[in-house]
């Protein structure tokens, strides 16, 4: 339920054990808002994230998703999506690039899960996610890569454009 929800989130917070708090904006605005007031004045950070295991939004409802996790004060923008085709992966990057080139003014993390997606995850950076996600066993979400294979891929891409 969501009151579950919320009571985990401040439990989250208040423990003094999380270094951050993600918090779905998807669990309504009302919500949304209270959560990251109250993890806001326990010091810490608030991730605010949007997971779409069905789908890649349009661009225009990425970009506005990404914008509304701003508004509401939140400190870093994390947005993972279900891409049905390639073009589904390059919508998610281009969108991520505006959104960085043009309104952030807050890291932006974006992944598009599944084998299909796998590429946003090794090239974030390059289309301008502040960092991605790999798994340490068990993978957490589709396509999730192995954190040494991810660090390879990425090596290689930092050689090729010498970083």
């Amino acid at each position: 339920s969501l009151q579950e929800y919320e009571d985990l989130c401040q439990l989250a917070a208040a423990s003094g054990l999380a270094d951050a708090v993600d918090v779905e904006i998807m669990a309504g605005d009302d919500l949304v808002l209270r959560l990251i007031t109250n993890i806001h004045a326990q010091g810490l950070p608030v991730i605010a994230s949007n997971h779409d295991f069905q789908a890649t939004p349009a661009r225009e409802e990425i970009l506005a998703r990404f914008l509304k996790m701003q508004e509401m004060g939140a400190d870093v923008l994390k947005m993972a999506v279900m891409p049905q085709s390639p073009a589904d992966v390059l919508a998610l990057m281009s969108s991520v690039s505006e959104m960085v080139e043009i309104h952030a003014r807050k890291p932006v993390v974006a992944m598009s899960m599944s084998g299909l997606g796998a590429i946003s995850r090794i090239a974030c950076e390059s289309y301008g996610s502040a960092m991605t996600f790999g798994s340490l066993g068990k993978r957490s979400a589709p396509g999730q890569i192995p954190v040494t294979e991810l660090r390879q891929a990425i090596e290689i891409l930092h050689d090729s454009m010498q970083l």
